[in-house]
């Protein structure tokens, strides 16, 4: 097992994944996601690796099969002018082969996401959770994350 940078040949693999993650969130949010479908589409992951406005990094096997993924965006802060400037990495997607977990892989990867990190000098790691996700949170909480803030909503 390998954690590196991923390459445009691992498109096809991290698109395998995606639908794994988009089927965690039709069952919890079949109101907003639409099951059978992917975030992205596999030329929109071969724009992603490629973006020098992103990180994107897998976990491959014994035969470089894609096995986990992490895909990044480096954003500027402030958003705001009463904000102080700083660099975030925030994990748009992050996601572990059904038939991998339980290993540690997803700890192994974060881990890496979180030192390369701060090997670049980025103030903060972070990332969104579906309410519902309850494993992705014990997980997140598990690797030291805290709410920074929440986001609610009121279904019209």
């Amino acid at each position: 097992m390998i954690i590196r940078k991923a390459k445009d040949k691992d498109a096809k693999d991290i698109i395998r994944l995606l639908s794994q993650v988009l089927e965690i969130h039709a069952v919890i949010r079949p109101d907003i996601f639409i099951s059978g479908t992917t975030k992205y589409t596999e030329q929109e992951v071969i724009d992603i690796i490629n973006d020098e406005n992103r990180l994107t990094f897998v976990v491959a096997d014994d035969n470089d099969k894609v096995i986990a993924y992490a895909l990044c965006i480096i954003q500027e802060q402030p958003f705001l002018n009463n904000m102080v400037a700083f660099k975030s990495l925030f994990i748009d997607d992050l996601c572990v082969d059904q038939s991998a977990r339980g290993q540690k892989i997803g700890s192994k990867l974060f881990n890496y996401v979180k030192n390369e990190a701060k090997k670049m000098g980025f103030y903060e790691l972070t990332l969104n959770v579906w309410e519902g996700n309850d494993s992705a949170k014990s997980f997140y909480d598990k690797m030291g994350m805290k709410t920074k803030e929440s986001q609610l909503e009121l279904i019209l």
